[in-house]
C-alpha cells in the first residue's frame, strides 16, 4: 500500500480514541503513519466505555479504536459513527498475571486474602470478559468481596505491578510493557471461556470529512500496521472482516 504525503495543518490533526490496552500499538502505528503521509494524529486513551459516552456527549474525535464491537456498533446505528466504516483490528487476549503468586489459575480456587484486579466490566470490555470467564468457571460470586476494581485495563495493571492486588486479568499486550516487574506466573484465559475480544475501528462524523481519518482507518489496515499489532500481542482478523 502506498500513502501519498499530504500536506497536515492544525485544523488537519487526525484525533484518534483509544482503548488503553491499544496505548503501546497506536503510539508505534501512529508515528509509523505520520513518517509515511505527513499527517499529524492526535491519540486519547481511555476505557472504551468512557470513550463512548465522550463521543455521545459530541467529545471532538475522528476515529475511534475500541476494545469491542458493541460500542462501534452502537455508534453506527445512532450515526455518530459513519456507516460501512466499521471493522475489526485487532482480537485481544485476556491473561491473569501476578508479581507474587506461583500459580495464577490455582489461586482463583484457593484466593486466601489475595486481592485480584480485574478492570471495571461496565465499561471496559476487557473486565467484562474476565467477568464472564468468572461466571462461568462459578467463581464470581465467592470473589466479588476481593475484586480491586480498576476504571481501564491501564489502571487494573498497575494495581497488580504496584502489589496493591496480588493478581490480575490484564490483556496479553500490556506484558510488553518495560516498565512492566518480572512476572512469578502468567495464565492466558482461554479464549473459548469468554465472548472474543474483538476490537473494532470506526470512523465518527466527526471525521467523515476528513480526508485523514480516512487514510489513517485504511493504514490501520495495512500490512505495516498488522505486523505491529501481532507484534503486541494481539491476534490478527482476517482482512474480508
Amino acid at each position: 500500500m502506498i500513502l501519498l504525503p499530504i500536506v497536515a495543518t492544525g485544523q488537519d490533526v487526525v484525533t484518534v480514541a483509544v482503548a488503553s490496552n491499544f496505548s503501546m500499538a497506536i503510539d508505534e502505528i501512529a508515528a509509523e503513519f505520520t513518517a509515511s503521509t505527513g499527517q499529524q494524529v492526535r491519540v486519547t486513551t481511555a476505557s472504551t466505555g468512557k470513550l463512548h459516552a465522550q463521543i455521545v456527549n459530541a467529545a471532538p474525535f475522528d476515529v475511534l479504536l475500541a476494545a469491542d464491537g458493541a460500542r462501534p456498533e452502537n455508534l453506527e446505528s445512532s450515526g455518530e459513527g459513519v456507516l460501512g466504516t466499521r471493522f475489526t483490528y485487532a482480537i485481544g487476549e485476556l491473561v491473569l498475571w501476578s508479581r507474587q503468586l506461583t500459580d495464577c489459575r490455582a489461586a482463583l480456587d484457593s484466593p486466601g486474602k489475595a486481592r485480584i484486579a480485574i478492570a471495571n466490566p461496565e465499561i471496559a470490555p476487557y473486565g467484562a470478559a474476565a467477568r464472564e470467564f468468572l461466571q462461568q468457571a462459578g467463581l464470581w460470586e465467592s470473589l466479588k468481596s476481593q475484586l480491586v476494581i480498576g476504571e481501564s485495563i491501564s489502571q487494573t495493571l498497575q494495581f497488580v505491578a504496584s502489589g496493591n492486588a496480588q493478581l490480575g486479568f490484564i490483556a496479553r499486550s500490556q506484558l510488553q510493557a518495560p516498565s512492566l516487574p518480572d512476572a512469578t506466573c502468567t495464565w492466558t484465559v482461554p479464549a473459548g471461556l469468554h465472548t472474543p475480544i474483538e476490537q473494532q475501528a470506526i470512523l465518527l462524523r466527526h471525521g467523515q470529512d476528513m480526508d485523514g481519518a480516512r487514510r489513517f482507518l485504511q493504514f490501520l489496515r495495512s500490512d505495516a500496521s498488522r505486523v505491529i499489532i501481532e507484534r503486541h500481542g494481539y491476534r490478527l482478523p482476517e482482512l474480508s472482516e
